[in-house]
């Protein structure tokens, strides 16, 4: 897959002290960035444009829905990457996240911030305590040892299209993981750098955004074991 076609989408909420650096950092490493801007209020979609990107606005909150834009924004292509926009992946990990995939050894790779270097303070103990409990579950239920619900990833796309991917929202990535189990797909992890973010999180950063994040997580994993079970069955 050396000449393989490169998108990478970003979904992004009120994240203009950070998007520019962001877009700029990736933009002549791929083929194209998506900025899904999710109902921002401030000047996200604006500094994205000028820094080379193509926006796709997406009105109703919902990382979930963020992502799925993007998905659809981006059109024919043989790879689609995620990045968050708050600068706290970095972009010097994109090769070694890419790597896997070009060399066909896996179908998904996500990049792994606790096998990685996590800056202090980067990932608050709400965050590792439920990356911890939501991997030990898909170990339990589909036998395979993530280490990371990590937002920095790689698909391609004929994997990605297996999926059906719905999650509006929180669960977007646990609910490719699975999914991606499910499908017998080829899961690797790669350890990648995660820095503080520029801003605050609209998940780790309110006490609200920490239940929730908790909730579509975790019903998310019970809702696709139940599934199959009753396929099974």
């Amino acid at each position: 897959m050396t000449d393989a076609v490169i998108k990478l989408i970003i979904p992004a909420r009120n994240e203009e002290d950070a998007i520019g650096q962001v877009v700029a950092s990736v933009i002549n490493q791929v083929d194209a960035v998506i900025v899904a801007d999710n109902g921002s209020g401030d000047k996200t979609a604006q500094i994205a444009r000028e820094q080379g990107a193509a926006v796709v606005s997406v009105p109703q909150p919902g990382y979930g829905r963020a992502c799925l834009a993007g998905v659809d924004a981006a059109g024919d292509c043989d790879i689609l990457v995620f990045m968050d926009g708050d600068a706290s992946d970095d972009p010097d990990d994109l090769l070694a996240l890419l790597a896997p995939l070009l060399r066909d050894e896996a179908d998904l790779v996500i990049g792994s911030r606790i096998l990685g270097r996590c800056d202090p303070g980067a990932l608050t103990v709400q965050q590792r305590f439920g990356n911890t409990l939501a991997c030990r579950l898909m170990q339990l239920f589909w036998g395979h040892k993530f280490t990371d619900l990590g937002p920095f990833r790689a698909i391609s796309r004929q994997a990605y299209e297996q999926l059906n991917m719905e999650a509006p929202t929180f669960g977007w990535t646990v609910e490719m993981q699975v999914r991606a189990l499910k499908a017998g797909l080829r899961c690797a992890e790669i350890p990648v750098q995660y820095r503080v973010r520029i801003g605050v999180s609209k998940i780790s950063g309110t006490v609200k955004g920490v239940i929730l994040a908790g909730v579509y997580i975790l019903g998310t994993i019970f809702k696709e074991a139940v599934w199959t079970k009753n396929s099974q069955s």
